[in-house]
């Protein structure tokens, strides 16, 4: 396994492990599905989380890549969990994603019905 696919899958099971801490005990780590892929942990309904352990930040790809996964997976929620350089615990990591899944998530928590009106990626409100 190479340097680079070890610090991604100690990452990814850092998280796992750490939600699983917090009460989601169906968290797991998902296989990787190719063209399809639906995101790096599994078990949380409803919720895509694509886990980053790199020395670059990219955050324009990573929340893309976050969003097709949340499509190919038919999730409402898509986010990116990415490592915090010097910190171990995922709690202190930082998690990403884009103004409109913080929308979407406050409207859902707060129990408003989903606006049709949403423009859709790349457009102006």
């Amino acid at each position: 396994m190479s340097a680079s696919k070890k610090k991604g899958t100690s990452a990814e099971s850092a998280v796992v492990a750490y939600l699983r801490s917090r009460g989601f005990i169906q968290a797991e780590r998902r296989a990787l599905n190719g063209s399809q892929d639906r995101g790096d942990v599994a078990g949380i309904p409803g919720t895509v989380l694509e886990v980053k352990n790199c020395a670059r930040t990219e955050l324009a790809s990573w929340v893309d890549e976050a969003e097709i996964e949340r499509v190919n997976d038919g999730a409402s929620l898509g986010a990116v969990w990415s490592k915090r350089r010097g910190k171990s615990n995922p709690a202190d990591w930082f998690v990403i994603m884009s103004g409109r899944q913080f929308v979407s998530m406050l409207r859902e928590l707060l129990e408003l019905p989903p606006q049709a009106d949403e423009p859709k990626e790349g457009e102006a409100a």
